[in-house]
């Protein structure tokens, strides 16, 4: 499965290569033709960032699911940007992991993505 992604601060990028799956970073006008699952940071107090929301609205139809990084010090908010695009475009919320996740976030993440 494709990951396509978006890092600000590095901690998404560093999760997306521990992965080990084929990763595109997003880019303004990129267009993706396959399936593929979203990874994104939450920005501000649980947003998602303007640039993956613009991604989403120009390839919603291959995307597949959202995952989200975030900082558990922001209580209910964190993580919260995979919840937005879960429930705004009817898809899977298949994981949400603290700042440049861990084992077992990419463990979990695997074993969910093989069933999709």
């Amino acid at each position: 499965m494709l990951i396509v992604y978006d890092s600000l601060t590095g901690n998404v990028e560093r999760f997306v290569k521990k992965l080990g799956m084929r990763n595109i970073k997003i880019n303004d006008g990129l267009l993706v033709d396959e399936p593929f699952v979203l990874i994104t940071y939450t920005t501000g107090f649980g947003e998602v960032p303007k640039r993956v929301a613009e991604f989403v609205k120009n390839n919603e139809y291959y995307m597949k699911g959202v995952i989200s990084s975030g900082n558990r010090n922001w209580g209910l908010k964190f993580g919260r940007a995979a919840e937005i695009i879960s429930h705004e475009y009817c898809i899977p919320l298949i994981h949400k992991f603290e700042l440049s996740g861990n084992q077992m976030d990419i463990e979990i993440i695997n074993e969910r993505i093989k069933n999709i």
